[in-house]
């Protein structure tokens, strides 16, 4: 729906080669932002940053994911992580690993960074007896980071998002990032907490499951992501209630990311947002 597969045919047929190196600058040319995964997978090189952004205009920015090891407090058992499956992390939330590893060639990209954002998986009692821990590991790591960046925290605790959260962010200027999942509150509900809007120059939000339900679910519900299956009216309202929160606000960033796995086909919720709001 939103690539022309003609700029992709070589020698008379398709190439996935083709498209996977070249499909951001057409994507480009509709959106203005990108929310890249791969960066929470490994540790992201220089020329692979100055590769995306060749591919974009100036104005465009990038959201990344800071890669999981720093934000995994313990290795899950999945094969990509070999004979460290299930064991702690010894670089959890290790700050200079962060700026040797990450910022730094971050620097050479820097005017097309719109968010970095730490995603933290669902940290069960032997990770973190109380929420309040979490948080006082969680200050302490961002009191070390170099200041000027646009930082972001996904959490996936729904019972740790208190006033001791937020504050700990507020402090820093760090974005709370709002984020539809699993076992988390609506987005909506989200943006009713207290103190939830973190940073006053920078909103995100990031819409990638209804809660309550399973990624297997959702994969077998809505692939191959050609349509809306399922419209989804609260996180449509929250969507569009964030995009006119941010035109009444022109010196506030908003981020918006919408996930196929949501309704189905994220272009079309992304167009329902946009009319609801008035945008288009």
């Amino acid at each position: 729906m939103l690539y022309d597969e003609a700029r992709y045919v070589w020698r008379g047929k398709f190439a996935e080669s083709r498209f996977q190196k070249n499909c951001l600058s057409e994507y480009a040319e509709v959106f203005k932002t990108v929310c890249v995964d791969a960066a929470y997978y490994s540790f992201p090189s220089t020329n692979y940053l100055e590769g995306l952004a060749a591919q974009v205009p100036s104005d465009f920015q990038f959201a990344f994911k800071v890669t999981d090891e720093i934000t995994l407090k313990k290795f899950p058992n999945l094969p990509r992580f070999g004979v460290r499956a299930g064991r702690p992390n010894e670089h959890f939330l290790n700050a200079q690993l962060f700026e040797r590893g990450f910022l730094s060639p971050c620097e050479s990209i820097r005017p097309h960074i719109g968010l970095l954002m730490f995603e933290f998986s669902r940290f069960y009692p032997t990770d973190f007896e109380h929420g309040r821990d979490f948080v006082a590991a969680l200050d302490a790591f961002l009191e070390k980071l170099p200041k000027g960046w646009p930082y972001g925290i996904e959490l996936r605790n729904k019972n740790w998002l208190k006033p001791e959260y937020f504050d700990c962010l507020a402090r820093h200027h760090v974005t709370h990032v709002f984020n539809s999942w699993t076992e988390m509150p609506s987005i909506g509900e989200q943006m009713t907490l207290l103190g939830s809007r973190t940073n006053p120059d920078l909103v995100a939000a990031r819409f990638l499951l209804k809660p309550g339900r399973k990624y297997e679910e959702a994969v077998k519900a809505f692939a191959p992501y050609e349509q809306t299956k399922e419209v989804n009216e609260e996180a449509r309202r929250a969507g569009a209630a964030l995009i006119t929160e941010g035109k009444m606000n022109p010196k506030q960033t908003t981020f918006i990311f919408v996930n196929n796995r949501l309704e189905g086909n994220a272009l079309q919720t992304i167009h329902a947002m946009l009319e609801a709001s008035g945008a288009r």
